[in-house]
């Protein structure tokens, strides 16, 4: 007979696990432009298009809220925010300082195992750049994004880092058309990802800024189009 505290894990096991598929599937709607910016949207019509209960959907919702991808309005319901250009490079300047130091110390602490994960994502990277595949650029992206917080180990800086990688993928699907590379852009991911799976603490960082510089470019480049 199973302990009351297996039981309890197992009775929460499940509501974690749809939570996680709630934020994700959520994530990409608004990353990826399905719901777009400046959308007024519904916790019931989220848990209806998901097919998944209230609980979890406002579990993710609060989650999207933390990550400035949703607006709660009272009795009015979920505002998907306009991009700011501006804003955006703000938050590039504060990324920069904040990734270096989770891929530096996500080369440096890694795990075999998640060295392994590594390996294997930059192979993703090589064939999204080989085929131009944006939506897959997009997903291994976001498992590099929460392996690389889960790698390196430093609770204060993932807090930072979760406030800004939902924004800046968003900005950078939705302007990629006009001025980014998708191909380059998934082969630079592809060297921070090899970088730390071989353990090279320097090559990461160095990597790390050459994609940043490249983003950079094409925020810069977006804003002065607009204008």
């Amino acid at each position: 007979m199973p302990s009351p505290q297996s039981a309890i894990q197992d009775m929460a096991e499940p509501k974690v696990k749809l939570t996680d598929i709630a934020y994700e599937q959520i994530e990409e709607a608004i990353i990826t432009l399905r719901i777009p910016p400046g959308s007024v949207i519904s916790e019931l019509t989220l848990s209806e298009m998901l097919n998944i209960g209230r609980t979890p959907i406002r579990e993710a919702i609060q989650r999207l809220a933390r990550e400035h991808l949703l607006l709660v309005l009272p009795q009015r319901g979920l505002l998907v925010p306009e991009i700011d250009l501006r804003k955006q490079l703000k938050l590039l300047e504060t990324r920069r300082e904040v990734e270096r130091l989770i891929c530096k110390s996500a080369a440096r602490r890694a795990l075999p195992e998640e060295r392994e994960r590594f390996t294997r994502l930059h192979d993703e990277f090589i064939h999204a750049a080989a085929t131009d595949d944006d939506v897959a650029f997009l997903r291994a992206d976001r498992e590099f994004n929460e392996l690389s917080l889960v790698a390196a180990r430093n609770e204060f800086a993932e807090g930072a880092m979760r406030l800004m990688h939902g924004l800046s993928r968003r900005f950078w699907y939705f302007h990629y058309k006009q001025a980014a590379d998708v191909p380059e852009m998934a082969r630079l991911h592809a060297a921070v990802a090899g970088a730390i799976a071989k353990g090279d603490v320097n090559a990461a960082g160095e990597t790390l800024d050459q994609l940043l510089d490249n983003i950079e470019t094409f925020t810069k480049a977006t804003l002065m189009s607009d204008m």
